[in-house]
């Protein structure tokens, strides 16, 4: 019994890590003017604007000032409130949870927030899976690891994590189960999906070991292995054979 032999470790990418959302004067100024208007009538808010124009006026007069984009922000928004407040019943005053644009800010907001959330997670996993499949390479059992969703990806951190040089074993690996159509590489659909995430080279060593399958049907990886070397050096050949072993098996049968 032979030895599986082990790979070179390598250095596992770091954690995903939750990107710093971005800093907008813009909202910030907003955000403050909303927080100064609660509970002002529109009296106030009058008197708060007229200081918010005095402000701009002042602050044009400085070259320093002109890409200033707080300021005219905060002086919108005011002038926003109290066109808000001049519509409203008398005596009415600002109540942002009552303000449908705060509102909807917030729900933009939320949901941003949400997706940001759903693609940090969706990387952890990512990560995670290209983990496990460092240490099943490393321990000469990839050949004999199912698939599962999301394989693409984790293949393309293994790339990234390898500064872009082909993982040959991983895409054999892949190959050999999208052509099996293995778990759930048995539906059409997850097979669509493949095509739309895999290199070219990988989808026709596919198609060929597809063919090749009907040829020799218990032929095993290593007997094979001289079809992934026909894909990397000529993905397009590769897959004019597939097509051609097709038609002439669809012939015989």
């Amino acid at each position: 019994m032979t030895t599986p032999r082990r790979t070179a470790r390598r250095p596992l990418a770091p954690r995903v890590a939750a990107p710093r959302e971005s800093v907008d004067p813009a909202c910030i100024g907003r955000r403050v003017v909303r927080r100064r208007a609660k509970g002002m009538d529109a009296g106030a808010v009058a008197a708060a604007l007229e200081e918010a124009r005095f402000d701009a006026r002042q602050a044009s007069r400085h070259e320093d000032l002109a890409d200033d984009v707080r300021g005219p922000a905060e002086l919108a928004e005011w002038e926003r409130i109290e066109r808000l407040l001049a519509d409203a019943a008398p005596d009415t005053v600002y109540d942002p949870d009552a303000d449908d644009v705060v509102q909807a800010e917030l729900a933009a907001d939320a949901a941003a927030a949400a997706a940001r959330e759903a693609e940090l997670r969706k990387a952890a996993r990512v990560a995670a899976r290209a983990d496990e499949l460092q240490a099943l390479r490393q321990l000469g059992t990839l050949e004999q690891t199912e698939p599962r969703e999301g394989d693409e990806a984790a293949r393309d951190e293994l790339t990234r994590r390898a500064g872009s040089y082909v993982q040959r074993d991983v895409d054999a690996w892949l190959a050999h189960d999208l052509a099996a159509h293995l778990v759930h590489y048995r539906y059409p659909a997850a097979r669509e999906v493949a095509a739309d995430l895999l290199p070219t080279h990988l989808l026709a060593h596919a198609a060929l070991l597809i063919e090749l399958a009907h040829i020799a049907p218990g032929a095993g990886v290593g007997q094979l292995a001289f079809a992934a070397r026909l894909a990397s050096a000529d993905p397009e050949a590769t897959g004019d054979l597939a097509a051609f072993l097709a038609r002439a098996w669809s012939g015989q049968s």
